[in-house]
């Protein structure tokens, strides 16, 4: 029986996609789990103190001891949340961790002033229709110029990639900004990445032909799934990003079965040994 395509997708999605079918196929189409890292935990905290420092303080306000309060506050509230009990973390661990956010939130001080930032959405939910496809994207953050143009803004706290490829990791700010202009109408003026771990700023200007293009590669994205999912035919693409990839052990590349990926991992999940 054909796969059933997801119901939309993500500018997340459309790079796993780009990246590798197979493993695309495991997490959107199969939603087979996938166990919370140290580093993906860390950056829903430090997104989350970010988060709260624009909600509950005005402007004037926002400095960094108020982000360190919210960081504490976020922490607080993580140690109830599954994702982090699941990390089993020692407490020698759990305070590294708590320390690496910490600098993670001071970084940020070092890219901007949050005092001089106008922010008119943060957590912004925005889907449109591009023919068939229902693109959706969650934007950080949203800000309005002293002139009344739209920026975009992602943070990121994992390493800032090396020139060579900065222009691949803008892909998905640049589709939140083609979201911005099919929803709001309005074409962003810039597009921000603040990688908080180094600090630095990676930007760029998204003209009508870059959206264009992101329009378009989209859509063809949206039509390899379906044809993908039509056939059962995901194909693996191997890359440095293998040795990190979990369903390695089921992937073709590796001698592995994709078919034994779901019962295996359910058997995992219920304590059953795979």
């Amino acid at each position: 029986m054909p796969f059933e395509p997801p119901r939309s997708l993500s500018p997340s999605k459309v790079t796993s996609f780009r990246q590798c079918a197979l493993a695309f196929r495991f997490t959107a189409i199969e939603r087979l789990p996938e166990p919370p890292t140290v580093w993906t935990v860390k950056g829903t905290l430090v997104h989350s103190a970010l988060e709260r420092l624009f909600w509950r303080h005005q402007r004037g306000e926002r400095s960094q001891a108020a982000a360190l309060v919210e960081l504490s506050s976020a922490w607080d509230h993580l140690q109830v949340d599954p994702e982090w009990i699941e990390l089993a973390l020692s407490p020698a661990d759990a305070d590294s961790f708590r320390c690496d956010a910490e600098t993670l939130v001071k970084n940020y001080f070092q890219i901007e002033d949050p005092n001089d930032v106008t922010p008119v959405g943060i957590e912004v939910t925005l889907e449109a229709r591009l023919g068939d496809l229902r693109l959706r994207g969650i934007i950080d953050r949203l800000d309005l110029t002293p002139d009344g143009d739209l920026v975009v803004v992602d943070y990121k706290t994992g390493r800032a990639p090396s020139p060579a490829f900065e222009q691949s990791k803008l892909v998905g700010v640049q589709i939140y900004a083609l979201l911005c202009q099919e929803v709001l109408g309005r074409r962003p003026i810039a597009v921000r990445l603040l990688h908080l771990k180094e600090p630095t700023v990676i930007s760029a200007e998204p003209s009508e032909q870059v959206l264009r293009g992101q329009r378009q590669k989209a859509l063809a994205v949206w039509s390899a799934i379906e044809q993908a999912c039509e056939t059962e035919d995901f194909r693996p693409k191997t890359s440095p990003l293998c040795n990190y990839c979990r369903f390695q052990t089921f992937c073709p590349a590796f001698g592995g079965n994709p078919d034994d990926a779901a019962p295996a991992l359910a058997a995992i999940a219920a304590g059953g040994v795979a």
